[in-house]
């Protein structure tokens, strides 16, 4: 395998390519008017890209926007992430938390609704990390 990226359909991928250009800093490594293709700069193995919903290179029957999906990105700066959404306004739908199973995370969604989960690893709660011991015991 070379390569593994979600191509999500979207009604208008300028639109689509420059949320994640800005939340996330991922730059365009191939752009036509029906699909973009990002990257994040020194990591080529984080990709996306987005296509045109209507573009005949979709199947018919699968022309339609994606639902229920979450994208989820790891970082190392969280807090700073979720500081330019806000400051961007873009909709937080779940606001930078600590969980117990070892995230700091929040959630946006981008401009198609697909939810956005921006995560940092951080290390778990004792009880969470107990628990969870003990199941594998």
């Amino acid at each position: 395998m070379k390569n593994l990226y979600p191509v999500i359909p979207c009604g208008d991928v300028a639109k689509a390519s420059s949320f994640y250009e800005k939340l996330l800093g991922l730059k365009a490594v191939f752009e036509a008017d029906w699909f973009v293709q990002l990257q994040y700069p020194g990591a080529p193995h984080v990709e996306m890209a987005f296509v045109q919903v209507d573009h005949p290179s979709v199947p018919e029957g699968f022309r339609m926007l994606p639902c229920g999906v979450i994208v989820t990105v790891e970082t190392d700066d969280v807090d700073a992430v979720h500081d330019g959404a806000r400051e961007r306004g873009n909709d937080i739908v779940l606001e930078l938390r600590d969980e117990d199973w070892g995230q700091r995370h929040f959630m946006t969604r981008d401009p198609e609704g697909l939810l956005v989960d921006v995560v940092k690893v951080i290390p778990p709660s004792e009880e969470f990390a107990a628990s969870y011991e003990a199941e594998g015991a």
